[in-house]
Order: structure tokens, then C-alpha cells, then sequence
């Protein structure tokens, strides 16, 4: 008997396992000829499931499981792109204006950069793991405040502190 999104969403461990052997290789494949970088695809197809889970509940029982999870895939596959886009972006940016010189190579550059993290550390830890998911992980306001339960104003204020107190403390 095939499982259905009904069997999962109230909470059938080998409904989802089955599900997750079904169509683990399928999102794969799929995945990596849309996104053309097998750590994409990996990732996509991972987090799909775990959002699959940890989202159960909102699971439509009238719609086929098979569309739901193209559907979240699709979703975190975006994400991912653009997060990695971004990343690219900045860091040509970065090569751009820092005449060749790889920031591995540059002691300067690695002694600021110890100095930053070192900064953060002395964030209170909410501060610091907003401004982390923000500035490191590249996740929007929006998506930070609905992971941790708080309004995207508070995520906003967190880190405009947490720039304000990193900027303080690396003028010493």
C-alpha cells in the first residue's frame, strides 16, 4: 500500500522512510539536471526531506506526496542557488578589489577577519546567531525571524546592533 501526505503528517516513521526511499534518487536526478552542481542537488534533496518532517503538519492529504516534495525541493534549491550566487558575488568583489591577492595569502586580511570573529564572540548569543544566519549564512530577515519565532523588526534591531557594537569594537 502506497503511503500518502495523511500518513506522514501524522507522524508515520516508515511512511516517511518509504516516501524518503521512493524518492530520494528521483529529487536527486532531478535536482542536479535543473541545478547542475551535484553539492546542490545533495543538499536540496537532504533539506527537502528534513523540511518534509519538521513541516508535516502542514501537509495537504488532497494533494500527492510526489508533488509536495517537488515542491519544497524546488523551494530550497532557489534558496540555495541565490545564497550561492551571493556568496560568489562578494567574494568577486572581494578579488576585485584586493589587486589578486587571495585572502588565504593575505595575513592582513586573515589577522582582520581572526579579529572579527573574535568580536563576535563577545555578541550576546541571540545577537550573535542572528547576525551569523545574516551576514555568514545569507539568510533574509524574514526567514530568520520566522526560525526563531520573532518579528522581522527584532531581526533588523539585532543586527544593527551587532554592526554598531562590531564596529566599536574593531576601532579600539
Amino acid at each position: 500500500m502506497p503511503y500518502t501526505a495523511k500518513d506522514i503528517k501524522l507522524g508515520n516513521m516508515d511512511a516517511f522512510r518509504m516516501v524518503y526511499q521512493m524518492y530520494h534518487q528521483k529529487l536527486y536526478f532531478f535536482m542536479l539536471r535543473h541545478a547542475r552542481s551535484a553539492y546542490v542537488a545533495e543538499e536540496t534533496v537532504q533539506l527537502t526531506f528534513i523540511r518534509l518532517w519538521e513541516k508535516r503538519d502542514t501537509l495537504s492529504p488532497d494533494v500527492p506526496i510526489s508533488q509536495q516534495i517537488f515542491r519544497i525541493a524546488k523551494s530550497i534549491m532557489v534558496d540555495l542557488m541565490r545564497k550561492q550566487f551571493v556568496r560568489e558575488k562578494h567574494m568577486g568583489q572581494y578579488k576585485e578589489g584586493s589587486n589578486g591577492v587571495h585572502p588565504a595569502f593575505d595575513l592582513e586580511a586573515k589577522e582582520e577577519l581572526d579579529r572579527v570573529f573574535h568580536c563576535m564572540e563577545n555578541l550576546s548569543p541571540v545577537r550573535r546567531h542572528v547576525f551569523k544566519m545574516s551576514r555568514l549564512e545569507g539568510w533574509s530577515h524574514k526567514q530568520i525571524a520566522e526560525a526563531l519565532s520573532i518579528s522581522p523588526r527584532t531581526v533588523e534591531n539585532h543586527i544593527l546592533r551587532a554592526v554598531h557594537q562590531l564596529r566599536k569594537a574593531l576601532m579600539f
